[in-house]
């Protein structure tokens, strides 16, 4: 009997080693033992405008709910990039006037139904009625250049000349574009082991894409820069780094051959966090260029920005492993960059803002 009971906790034990051998890559994420000093920081040391941020209903929401929750944050203003058009318009902005006038703006966006040859000057003229009744800026959303078409059923590129009156009016009114064009560059490359975002596409096999898918990745990024190129008097401010955050040399040539170029953060910070002596002399140069965004709302997940860009902490997580499976490091930024990432170039390129909750 004791033979047998001994032999089946043998068996337990090879079965036990066995499967952590073959633990998955999905399954592998061990807590660090690196004992370093640790700085989590859960709000901004300066209020911030956040310029990228989703929400619905603006017309109907409770706005001071929402605000109570920006306040733990240290949020001063939030720009909901999902304003709609028309009624939508006129109702958010009737609810922010009426409820938190200081605390958000909207921007616009387009309706591309019916692209056609006389789509640009009605677009452009809606879009001035949107400016007339609240809107700050327009958001241009990736299905340009996706899965937008025009009435012929062909791809609309984001370069199409059909949209040039509505970038010229943008420049004219002095509002800025927040545009977002194509997706990571990985998405595009094979899916194997070579890919460092394996991961994401494993658990989000719908964001694969072939070349063409609608068209190569180099291709939807090139037609956006010639828009920027083509529209000098219009400021564009590219989300998500241009999808450029892994590859900041690169960046910095883009920002320096268009000078109306911005970027904003929003969902690329994990690529700022692995290279921080990199990213560090980055903002140096670029610390009017850059705006901070976030994309997707989720409080909590505020607090790994403030704490890539404000402390000089080494080797912690991101938030989720499949974005980010690597470690990050604080940048440390100097105060003087962190108030014009957090808002003064915020305050500088959209019209109409609040200074007097910030600092000087």
């Amino acid at each position: 009997m004791k033979k047998t009971f001994l032999s089946v906790v043998a068996i337990s034990l090879l079965a036990t080693t066995v499967s952590a051998q073959t633990v998955s890559f999905e399954e592998y994420n061990p807590p660090s033992s690196l004992v370093v000093p640790e700085n989590p920081v859960q709000r901004a040391k300066y209020p911030f405008i956040d310029v990228h941020s989703h929400q619905w209903r603006m017309g109907e929401r409770n706005l001071n709910e929402l605000v109570a929750q920006m306040d733990s944050l240290n949020m001063g203003l939030m720009v909901n990039l999902s304003g709609g058009s028309g009624k939508a318009i006129a109702d958010a902005v009737t609810n922010i006037e009426a409820n938190q006038p200081k605390r958000f703006v909207v921007f616009a966006n387009l309706n591309f139904n019916n692209f056609d040859g006389e789509w640009g000057t009605r677009a452009a003229e809606q879009l001035e009625r949107d400016v007339a009744q609240g809107a700050k800026g327009l958001k241009i959303f990736k299905s340009l250049g996706f899965s937008v078409k025009d009435s012929d059923g062909n791809r609309v590129a984001v370069d199409d000349p059909r949209l040039d009156p509505v970038w010229a009016k943008c420049g004219e009114l002095g509002i800025p574009v927040l545009i977002h064009t194509a997706d990571p560059k990985q998405f595009w490359e094979p899916f194997d082991a070579n890919n460092e975002r394996w991961l994401e596409l494993k658990t989000h096999p719908r964001r694969k894409r072939e070349a063409d898918d609608p068209a190569p990745w180099e291709t939807l990024i090139q037609e956006q820069h010639n828009v920027f190129k083509k529209h000098p008097n219009t400021i564009f401010i590219a989300a998500h780094m241009g999808w450029f955050a892994n590859d900041l040399a690169k960046l910095g040539q883009l920002l320096d051959e268009m000078p109306n170029m911005m970027v904003e953060i929003g969902a690329v910070i994990a690529e700022l966090g692995r290279q921080p002596r990199m990213a560090n002399a980055f903002f140096q140069k670029y610390q009017d260029r850059v705006l901070f965004g976030k994309d997707a709302y989720n409080p909590e997940e505020y607090h790994t920005y403030f704490r890539v860009l404000e402390t000089k902490d080494e080797y912690f997580p991101y938030y989720k492993k499949y974005h980010a499976f690597w470690r990050m490091y604080g940048l440390g930024l100097p105060d003087e960059i962190l108030k014009k990432v957090y808002y003064k170039n915020a305050l500088r390129i959209i019209p109409g803002l609040d200074a007097s909750q910030f600092p000087n």
